[in-house]
């Protein structure tokens, strides 16, 4: 591996003794790592499923598993989001979060959505959890994965740190800063990013990390906390980063720190830094204006009764084409934000009937008393778009690997007609 001399010069003064041993770490492979979704099943279970091997926890985590070389991302369980793939490492910031305070929650730089994902299965579907990604592209990919793995109490928006602060001052009981950087960390698993590096990007990165920390602080409510990360070793992003931090914030103080080395960690490298805010007078109490239409619910409750086992908690908002939300308690006004997900999708309603969406198979499938079991290989075939022949009554079903909902499809005269979003369909060949 071509690592950049600049690079190696700083590494070496900062580790002395211990550099010979970061140096030969990348000698070896990637780790690679997988969490499972406690949304959706055990960790006891999945590991009693599971079609490929599983290796040790990660950092004591029950979810969490060290795994193989096998081909994951293909298979119907991933599909069905009972897992998510993260590289272990990353896997620390979701950790040190366990056991605070989380009724409102807000990533800041949140895609593609693992650090988000880890966050809801923590928070368990209480509370209300904004994922922001200021990239409109890269929050798709985001909003994406947060409806994979069927999370019902998150928002999804796209608008830059300084529009949120402006619209949350002293909201949150948990803001997770995942700070871009210069990615030092990622050299061993990424080797397209180490042409990009140089002193002076690492320089640049610490400003705009600078920026986003001040714009952070300003959202974090009384006793609340600022979870900052980055994937890279420079100290400028790091360490430093957050002493110039608590200078500049006396409110704050550390709680906590921690660094992850490759020689010293079957990972990547990694760095976070919990702390708590000591003050701070919650100014944002404005509800989101919920949009109602009467004949629009009235369509979504006889599909309800139909399909589910129980009617769904929530508050239902329709918008002016007719998508339905199931939007929960406590979501916050998002004005000024570009809005992708809110709550989940229910469907649309066209002025004569509903149409249930993806989402809504996704977060509440597994409720649904309408659901059409699948053997691994039928899923497949399922997840490539083809239509299935089954004895089915007429209607919607939730298509399942199992149990585990994947999709909707709609039965007329024995065949199951495939309505998974041909985005999400496997390719040909897998």
């Amino acid at each position: 591996m071509n690592l950049p001399q600049a690079f190696l010069d700083r590494m070496r003064e900062r580790l002395g003794e211990n550099f010979p041993a970061f140096l030969a770490s990348y000698e070896g492979s990637p780790h690679r790592g997988l969490r499972v979704n406690t949304l959706k099943i055990s960790p006891e279970e999945f590991a009693r499923r599971a079609p490929f091997p599983l290796g040790e926890n990660v950092g004591g985590d029950a979810a969490c598993f060290y795994i193989g070389e096998e081909k994951p991302g293909a298979d119907p369980y991933h599909f069905a989001g009972l897992y998510y793939l993260q590289e272990p490492s990353a896997m620390t910031a979701g950790s040190m979060a366990n056991g605070l305070n989380k009724r409102r929650v807000l990533d800041l730089c949140a895609a593609p959505g693992g650090k988000t994902t880890h966050l809801a299965q923590a928070m368990a579907g209480e509370g209300v959890l904004i994922a922001n990604e200021v990239n409109y592209a890269r929050a798709k990919i985001l909003s994406q994965n947060v409806e994979r793995m069927g999370v019902a109490n998150c928002a999804v928006v796209s608008a830059s740190p300084e529009t949120l602060a402006a619209r949350f001052p002293s909201y949150f009981d948990l803001v997770l800063a995942d700070a871009p950087c210069s990615g030092e960390g990622m050299f061993r698993k990424e080797e397209n990013a180490i042409p990009e590096w140089s002193a002076e990007n690492v320089a640049r990165c610490a400003v705009r990390q600078s920026a986003i920390l001040d714009e952070a602080a300003k959202m974090v409510a009384s006793s609340g906390h600022l979870l900052y990360s980055t994937c890279t070793f420079a100290e400028e992003e790091d360490e430093w980063q957050v002493e110039e931090f608590l200078k500049r914030h006396p409110e704050f103080s550390l709680v906590e720190m921690r660094k992850l080395y490759p020689h010293t960690f079957r990972g990547e490298g990694h760095f976070c830094a919990l702390l708590r805010k000591q003050k701070g007078e919650m100014l944002c109490k404005k509800f989101f204006p919920v949009r109602k239409n009467t004949q629009a619910e009235r369509a979504f409750r006889a599909f309800e009764e139909d399909f589910f086992r129980a009617p769904l908690t929530g508050t239902l908002h329709t918008l002016a084409d007719g998508r339905m939300y199931l939007v929960p308690a406590g979501m916050p006004d998002l004005s000024g934000a570009s809005l992708l997900r809110l709550g989940v999708e229910l469907g649309a309603w066209d002025g004569k009937i509903f149409k249930p969406a993806h989402a809504l198979a996704m977060a509440f499938g597994k409720n649904a008393n309408r659901k059409l079991s699948l053997s691994r290989d039928e899923a497949k075939n399922f997840l490539r778009g083809e239509a299935l022949q089954k004895d089915f009554p007429d209607g919607w079903c939730a298509v399942c690997v199992e149990e585990f909902p994947i999709g909707l499809g709609k039965c007329v005269g024995g065949t199951v007609k495939n309505h998974l979003p041909k985005g999400l369909r496997l390719v040909k060949g897998q």
